[in-house]
């Protein structure tokens, strides 16, 4: 993965735990970095705590991100709650009936999520994903336009 300066300079990253960990080989720097990564800090943070250039830091800590050693942290606060999955559920329940919880399940896994760790920030695509899957158009728009509201609800839209 290609991390760009500006794109991960507000990227918090925490370590990963593995069993494996001491089959990879690391310079000092790579192993400055890992041990800082709390979790926490920014990257930009990390750059000053470190005293190392941004330009510097980027590849390294892609290099971690490919070798699975860290991975971006989540805010809990960034996640949705189990209202608006009640909510996913209903409406698509009444769009296209039973086979509702299988596509919500199939599209979780498309997004590497679970229910219990499904970041805020997707929540509109999932709301996309499934819409596709309604083939009546009216019964597609209908689903649209309740998620859209339960996302302005919960925040997660922005209100025009």
């Amino acid at each position: 993965m290609v991390l760009a300066e500006k794109d991960i300079s507000k990227k918090v990253f925490r370590r990963v735990q593995r069993d494996d960990m001491g089959e990879f080989s690391m310079d000092s720097t790579m192993l400055k970095i890992l041990l800082e990564l709390d979790g926490k800090k920014t990257v930009e943070q990390l750059s000053a705590a470190l005293n190392i250039e941004m330009k510097e830091l980027t590849p390294v800590i892609s290099r971690l991100v490919d070798l699975g050693l860290i991975e971006p942290a989540v805010d809990k606060a960034s996640m949705v709650n189990l209202d608006f999955f009640a909510s996913i559920r209903k409406e698509l329940s009444l769009a296209i009936g039973p086979i509702a919880d299988v596509l919500i399940e199939d599209a979780l896994i498309d997004l590497n999520c679970t229910v219990s760790n499904f970041p805020a920030s997707h929540a509109a695509e999932l709301v996309y994903m499934l819409a596709r899957q309604i083939q009546r158009e009216d019964k597609r728009v209908a689903f649209q336009q309740n998620m859209l509201e339960k996302l302005k609800e919960l925040g997660l839209a922005s209100v025009r």
